[in-house]
């Protein structure tokens, strides 16, 4: 009876690794779908970054045209057509 009562703490030892194994084991489908998920959506923080990019792009280019169109109105200032800036508009 002594040795059985030695040996229960050890077993119990023993197999707690193969219960971490199988706990690992049963998770690791749900977290690979988790990932495959993450990697096709867009998270809202994403969404945001990336359209703020956009409108910094957009921006400077609104702002080379509008200094090209200056640029030009100034070496040709009877020319009506050189002086008309329409304007750029974003989203566009």
């Amino acid at each position: 009876m002594r040795k059985f009562s030695l040996m229960l703490p050890l077993l119990g030892l023993a197999t707690s690794g193969c219960i971490s194994t199988a706990t690992t084991i049963v998770k690791a489908p749900f977290q690979v779908a988790g990932k495959a998920i993450d990697w096709t959506t867009t998270s809202q923080s994403e969404s945001d970054r990336n359209y703020g990019r956009k409108m910094r792009k957009q921006e400077a280019r609104e702002g080379r045209e509008r200094k090209n169109a200056a640029k030009e109105c100034r070496k040709h200032p009877d020319d009506q057509e050189a002086c008309r800036y329409s304007g750029y508009r974003a989203g566009y």
